[in-house]
């Protein structure tokens, strides 16, 4: 365990590199995960309750002129959007890579009678073909991807969409620097969000401001164990995302403050995109 702890300290991780473990599927951690997801005041995980109502209203919107409102929710968690596009009208599949939020997607969906059909798999591994009018990617993880993952992303979402179809995601961009903070901090805890056993928390956060990345890296020691989390984002700009995005194939792009559809501005810390399969 000491030579992994040395490891994780000796240097700065190369960039996206990889956890040790998978956090979302961790036993322990999943269940504080899914309490953030489910707390309406909080923005852990998904973002608070009364704006999902906001941005749910927005993109139905986008959908009224569509005959066949199938829409697909990726990064879906456990079920939040999902239940809501449905309760819309829309023909609604959830993907997610969490066992534990597609569980109780899943269930809260069969109490509500709700066809709603959920995947749990990672979403780099879909292989639908024109099958969908809208999908959407939010709270900014798109960049949580390599710029090799991200590649082959949007390659799948393009196939996945229809002609006309659309896509909606959003991203960080440069404003997130104001609010992030580079530090390292040290904090001992007899159990919580990490471990249920007694633990202590090496969280450093770092910048690589030639690739416009930032990591969270929270390293975790228990008394027999010694964990590593790497915690990735992207920070874009107006040109790098329609970049990328015209690299997978879409235009027609639009440009928003956040997934609720309010007009740009520049004190901003998200962007949200509108792109389309023409």
């Amino acid at each position: 365990m000491k030579k992994k702890l040395i490891n994780y300290l000796k240097e700065k991780p190369t960039e996206y590199a990889p956890s040790s473990k998978k956090f979302w599927d961790d036993e322990h951690i999943s269940k504080f995960m899914l309490k953030a997801h489910l707390s309406p005041d909080e923005e852990g995980a998904s973002r608070k309750h009364d704006f999902i109502e906001k941005s749910v209203e927005w993109i139905t919107s986008l959908g009224e002129n569509r005959s066949n409102r199938k829409l697909l929710d990726l990064g879906c968690g456990p079920g939040i959007y999902a239940e809501k596009f449905y309760n819309k009208g829309f023909d609604v599949t959830g993907i997610d890579f969490s066992k534990r939020s597609i569980e109780y997607a899943v269930d809260s969906a069969a109490k509500k009678n709700m066809k709603i059909k959920y995947k749990y798999m990672n979403y780099l591994e879909i292989d639908y073909d024109a099958e969908f009018d809208i999908a959407v990617l939010i709270y900014c993880d798109l960049g949580v991807l390599s710029p090799d993952d991200r590649k082959i992303f949007l390659k799948k979402i393009y196939k996945a969409l229809k002609p006309g179809g659309i896509l909606i995601l959003d991203v960080f961009i440069e404003n997130f620097y104001e609010k992030f903070q580079e530090k390292t901090e040290i904090t001992y805890e007899n159990s919580g969000f990490w471990s249920d056993e007694p633990y202590s928390c090496i969280q450093r956060n770092s910048i690589y401001r030639e690739s416009m990345v930032s990591l969270e890296q929270y390293i975790i020691i228990t008394e027999n164990q010694c964990e590593c989390y790497n915690i990735w984002n992207h920070i874009f700009n107006k040109n790098s995302i329609r970049k990328e995005l015209e690299m997978g194939g879409f235009s027609g792009f639009k440009f928003f403050n956040n997934v609720a559809g309010e007009k740009e501005s520049k004190d901003n810390s998200t962007l949200c995109i509108y792109a389309e399969k023409i």
